[in-house]
């Protein structure tokens, strides 16, 4: 039987893909090996080298240079100031006067208690002539007893009004001794509230006196950094206009409350021997240094997470690529942050491009040829 013309069709072309069949599965295998090998090339990436070593932290703040001790001079009683002897920056002495009041009205109560003292002396010695004689005539029965009782009472009271008559003396002669404001301290006067012809209160300031001894800086912490310096640490006093006129100090009192607007603590530091460019009022710097051990800082742009985790990119230096690894953050400071476990240190850790990375991506570091 003869073969239909299509019959024959088919069978040519199937013996044709046969033989193309080698031919073309060459052809596609070319092709899937030319794409392989058309790899993408390595991410270029910032790196740093870890060294592990101390947490030493500088901390510099800017303070004013006051006085240890502030004496308040002011006046006990009240009244008109006649005269101000002494003003701003000027040196003191304990027994030195630095202002009067005017005395008059003083001067008349002193002449008044002492004339009442006159009179209770003679009123005394008057009671006591008559007590002298009603205790004779007792002794010789020519007085009665309530009359000599009457007279000892008498002369009781007469010297009960001499102790107090001397006693408003004393006292009148205080008032008079007031109207002199003197120093009281050796130092130096900072401020003046007053001027003569002024009419002051009883214990209203009118001079400030810095004594001699005991300087302070003053500087105003935040709360970090409170918690984080030691308490004993030293601390380098230096003039913000001149950083090479320097002094040590050391920390001497922490207010134990913060100021309510800029929420800081006065923080008041003992200067050691101050030299004499260093005057009260100087703005000055204050330097301590903080240790918190040891460990490893990065930059804070090196950092990221795994599983809500913080971790870095390590790279291999063998294979050029990177893998993440957990790391401990201790603190995050300004830019870096410090890590307390996870490196030992020695690993290059890329610190930028960390967010395009994935797991075995292989690296370029910038700056080394791949």
């Amino acid at each position: 039987m003869l073969a239909s013309p299509c019959s024959r069709l088919s069978q040519r072309l199937r013996r044709f893909l046969l033989a193309a069949a080698p031919a073309l599965v060459l052809t596609l295998c070319g092709c899937k090996q030319e794409v392989a090998k058309e790899a993408p090339p390595p991410r270029p990436v910032r790196t740093v080298v870890v060294q592990k070593g101390g947490l030493g932290q500088s901390i510099v703040l800017t303070g004013q240079i006051q006085a240890e001790k502030e004496v308040a001079l002011a006046f006990r009683i009240g009244g008109r100031i006649i005269e101000r002897l002494t003003d701003t920056g000027d040196r003191v002495e304990p027994d030195q006067v630095v202002a009067r009041l005017d005395p008059q009205n003083e001067l008349n109560s002193l002449r008044s208690t002492q004339a009442a003292l006159a009179a209770a002396r003679a009123r005394l010695e008057q009671d006591s002539n008559h007590f002298d004689r009603q205790e004779t005539l007792l002794k010789q029965g020519w007085t009665t007893r309530a009359s000599f009782d009457q007279a000892q009472q008498a002369l009781r009271t007469a010297r009960a009004t001499v102790d107090d008559a001397k006693a408003q003396v004393e006292i009148a002669e205080d008032r008079v001794s007031y109207t002199q404001l003197k120093a009281g301290v050796s130092g130096t006067i900072t401020r003046r509230a007053a001027e003569s012809g002024e009419v002051v209160q009883a214990g209203q300031m009118v001079f400030t006196v810095a004594r001699e001894t005991g300087w302070d800086a003053v500087f105003d912490v935040p709360a970090q950094v409170l918690r984080t310096a030691p308490g004993d640490a030293d601390v380098i006093i230096a003039l913000t206009d001149d950083p090479s006129v320097t002094a040590k100090g050391r920390v001497r009192q922490v207010d134990p409350q913060a100021d309510p607007v800029t929420r800081t603590f006065k923080v008041r530091v003992a200067v050691s021997d101050p030299p004499p460019s260093m005057r009260l009022g100087a703005t000055v710097s204050g330097t301590m240094e903080v240790d918190h051990g040891h460990g490893i800082s990065l930059p804070a742009s090196a950092l990221t997470a795994t599983e809500k985790n913080p971790a870095v990119w390590v790279v291999d230096p063998k294979s050029m690529t990177v893998a993440l690894k957990p790391v401990d953050v201790l603190r995050f400071d300004p830019g870096t942050v410090v890590l307390s476990g996870g490196l030992d240190g020695g690993e290059i850790v890329v610190t930028a491009g960390v967010q395009v990375l994935h797991p075995g991506q292989k690296v370029r570091p910038l700056g080394v040829k791949s």
